[in-house]
């Protein structure tokens, strides 16, 4: 049974930083032991999605790029953002198809997470893609340095246990398909 009470009480909060992708809001709070402080939330703009397509062979396809915010490269599943009033397959078949050139005909959401609850309210949408159609990309502006390899899943899962991997969507979703594979 979930716990209904509400520890933490905001008495006032202010947006800090604002751009189209995200809202970064302070709070002045109350907190689970009566004492007053901050808190900070980055709230997204965007719902993400992340896609494992897996071929009869059980191959998938890695997208490697260079990220900004850690400087340095990141092999994951093929990711993206959704407009929060988007259908997220929707979005999941276009992020596919933009970063790979993949199409697929069978689709199963296999898990829902928050990507870092402790200060953000991103919410992620991991799906399984199967029974696939090889097209050519469609990459965005900043995804021209995308690096895209096909690979046996169970090497991808290597890859998570030996810390190669390490993005949280791509690390979970990666497990979780493991599981169901």
């Amino acid at each position: 049974m979930e716990n209904e009470n509400k520890p933490w009480q905001s008495t006032a909060s202010e947006t800090k930083y604002d751009n189209p992708w995200i809202e970064v809001i302070e709070h002045q709070v109350i907190n689970p032991g009566g004492g007053k402080g901050i808190y900070g939330k980055v709230h997204f703009k965007n719902q993400a999605v992340g896609i494992i397509a897996i071929d009869e062979y059980r191959n998938t396809w890695l997208v490697g790029q260079h990220r900004f915010t850690l400087d340095q490269f990141s092999w994951e599943i093929p990711e993206g953002g959704a407009p929060l009033d988007e259908d997220i397959l929707i979005a999941a078949k276009r992020e596919l198809k933009e970063e790979t050139g993949l199409e697929a005909e069978s689709w199963e959401m296999i898990m829902t997470m928050h990507t870092s609850n402790s200060v953000t309210d991103e919410v992620a949408y991991i799906f399984l893609a199967k029974d696939l159609t090889q097209g050519s990309s469609q990459l965005e502006e900043t995804e021209s340095d995308l690096e895209v390899k096909k690979i046996p899943f169970k090497e991808v899962v290597n890859m998570v246990m030996n810390g190669q991997i390490t993005d949280s969507m791509s690390v979970a979703g990666i497990l979780k398909a493991d599981r169901l594979l």
